[in-house]
């Protein structure tokens, strides 16, 4: 299998190489201030950090920049609950410098890949460093990983992925700050636009019917109920014929306007069960457990969250005025 091997957003780059062409420092593509590249880090000894999912991947990069080797265990459209790995991905984290992986029982097959490998690297679970939700499963309670649907999640596990950056790069330290310091700005920009959005739901609208239970983190933030999921905290998880039929009612029951799919699961039965409801499944799927693929409208985490934003809100019958970042 290819490895992807990431680099920050295009335009940073791009700034950052036009500012070391003018000889500057702290030019920056955001408009704040970015420390220069070290000279002195030569290509070859990049630190190499391996991150699980492509959330955790795309934030690494935004922070790492190109002073690290970054490579991303999976792919865009990958879902990480049933990931199943590969023997590349055992050489991955063998070679590594530093692993971060999300927790929270997200990605089970890995861990337990990284647990039984011995392998020596760094490894922060970043997704951990959030104070969970907890939900029902099995008649016990577990905590939600699903912790980046509230954007203000996310600024902690940045911080700690800077963190983890700065003690196996000491030397880029300044660097890893400023991308992070640059990065939290975009995120607080987002985390605004998504409230003044969701608030134009109608409030007896503003309820949330997902293929998987991966939206707590998001309903809780920005206002909405989580009505119902055809599936719990886990895609590997099959739905009886009666909880589909508990579904249906309920949301006939609550006049949800719309229901919707998601990018990572396939999306035969919560159609039936649009069907079945008499309701719209809305055009467009949401990004749950994964970035999409490149070129996508959900390339990136601030994209798919503004991407999710713009969907639920059409679709609940609220008006999404255009992000200003």
């Amino acid at each position: 299998m290819q490895r992807m091997m990431l680099r920050p957003r295009y335009g940073r780059a791009i700034a950052t190489l036009f500012c070391l062409g003018l000889g500057l420092v702290g030019c920056d593509s955001t408009g704040g201030e970015r420390a220069a590249l070290d000279p002195a880090a030569a290509p070859g000894a990049r630190p190499q950090v391996v991150a699980t999912s492509t959330l955790i991947a795309d934030w690494v990069a935004q922070v790492g920049g190109d002073q690290i080797e970054l490579t991303s265990i999976l792919q865009p459209g990958a879902d990480p609950h049933v990931y199943e790995p590969v023997p590349a991905d055992s050489m991955a984290f063998e070679q590594a410098d530093l692993i971060l992986y999300n927790g929270y029982n997200l990605e089970p097959n890995l861990i337990r890949l990284l647990n039984a490998a011995g392998v020596e690297a760094q490894r922060t679970a970043v997704g951990e460093v959030v104070p969970p939700l907890t939900l029902e499963k099995e008649g016990r309670t577990v905590p939600d990983p699903h912790v980046w649907g509230d954007v203000s999640n996310a600024v902690p596990m940045v911080e700690a992925i800077r963190d983890q950056l700065i003690a196996l790069s000491p030397s880029q330290a300044a660097l890893f700050t400023a991308n992070a310091n640059a990065y939290i700005a975009e995120l607080a920009q987002l985390n605004g636009w998504i409230e003044a959005q969701t608030a134009t739901i109608p409030p007896d609208q503003r309820q949330l019917v997902t293929t998987h239970d991966a939206f707590q983190y998001y309903a809780a933030a920005y206002g909405l109920t989580v009505a119902g999921t055809l599936i719990g905290l886990s895609t590997e998880e099959q739905p009886s014929a009666r909880t589909v039929q508990q579904l249906v009612q309920s949301i006939r029951t609550l006049g949800v306007p719309a229901i919707f799919a998601e990018t990572t699961i396939n999306p035969q039965l919560i159609t039936t069960v649009a069907a079945e409801a008499g309701v719209a499944l809305a055009p467009e799927k949401l990004y749950s457990d994964s970035v999409g693929a490149a070129g996508s409208d959900g390339d990136s985490y601030l994209k798919m969250m503004a991407a999710n934003t713009r969907a639920i809100v059409d679709n609940l019958g609220g008006t999404v005025a255009d992000p200003k970042f």
